[in-house]
């Protein structure tokens, strides 16, 4: 049976996972960076799509909707004495040079870049990453200078975003085995609980491909940008319950 037989199987078939059990080790991890490869598609194309999209938008924020500003000696300057904030289609672009607002003050926005007094501020996903200009010890930045780095980061985007997309998948890849091997601990607790003949190599085997279901689910409400509440112990309750399923398909030692 081909990879793509044992995907479909294994969203609907327990009877078939149980049976997935005599197969090749090599077959089965196989089979777990093919569900890898599926569960990260939508992370990665967003992912990449808000970055391309926010370069623009940031070059252009700054180049048509920022006063003149320099960076020197770890401080945003310019004539600006308030803040300025330019609501975008998926982010929100902020100018402060005058202190009033802090990396503190952004935290719990969503989908933000920012440009402080006195560092740098982006958050996205959740995700706040701060860097300070006190980095750039030694070195003046003006917003001419800014706007064409910015502009020259989009040819740079070609080889940073795949490395970034073999990064994540690589990342996710390890999470995967990780679940799987601790879905097999659970399934021998199961198969004691149950009376079945089971090693631990058995119960890998079919914990990989009992994840499917809930990879396939939950990929396709990362695809809908759709929050899942407690998806993660949703998760790990479809997985077990599918490996239960599985490990009952199992047929009972005959008693001597």
């Amino acid at each position: 049976m081909n990879i793509f037989k044992q995907f479909i199987k294994s969203l609907y078939s327990p009877k078939d996972i149980s049976l997935f059990r005599f197969q090749g080790i090599g077959k089965t991890i196989l089979y777990v960076f093919f569900l890898t490869f599926i569960a990260v598609i939508p992370t990665i194309y967003f992912l990449s799509t808000s970055i391309v999209n926010s370069v623009e938008e940031i070059k252009n924020s700054i180049e048509n909707k920022f006063p003149d500003f320099y960076i020197e000696d770890g401080e945003l300057h310019s004539d600006e004495n308030k803040p300025i904030t330019i609501p975008a289609d998926d982010m929100t672009i902020q100018f402060d040079s005058t202190g009033t607002l802090t990396s503190a003050d952004i935290r719990s926005d969503q989908n933000t870049v920012a440009l402080l007094q006195d560092e740098f501020v982006f958050v996205a996903g959740g995700q706040v990453q701060t860097y300070d200009y006190s980095m750039l010890t030694g070195m003046t930045f003006s917003k001419q200078e800014v706007t064409e780095y910015l502009a020259a980061a989009d040819s740079f985007l070609v080889i940073v975003l795949p490395i970034m997309a073999i990064f994540i998948y690589l990342f996710s890849a390890g999470l995967r085995f990780i679940e799987v091997s601790i879905l097999a601990l659970i399934g021998l607790l199961i198969k004691r609980m149950l009376n079945r003949n089971l090693q631990y190599r058995h119960t890998w085997r079919m914990s990989a491909y009992s994840v499917t279901l809930s990879t396939v689910f939950f990929t396709v409400m990362a695809s809908l940008q759709t929050v899942v509440p407690n998806g993660a112990m949703i998760s790990w309750l479809v997985g077990v319950i599918v490996l239960l399923l599985a490990i009952k398909e199992v047929p009972q030692p005959k008693k001597s």
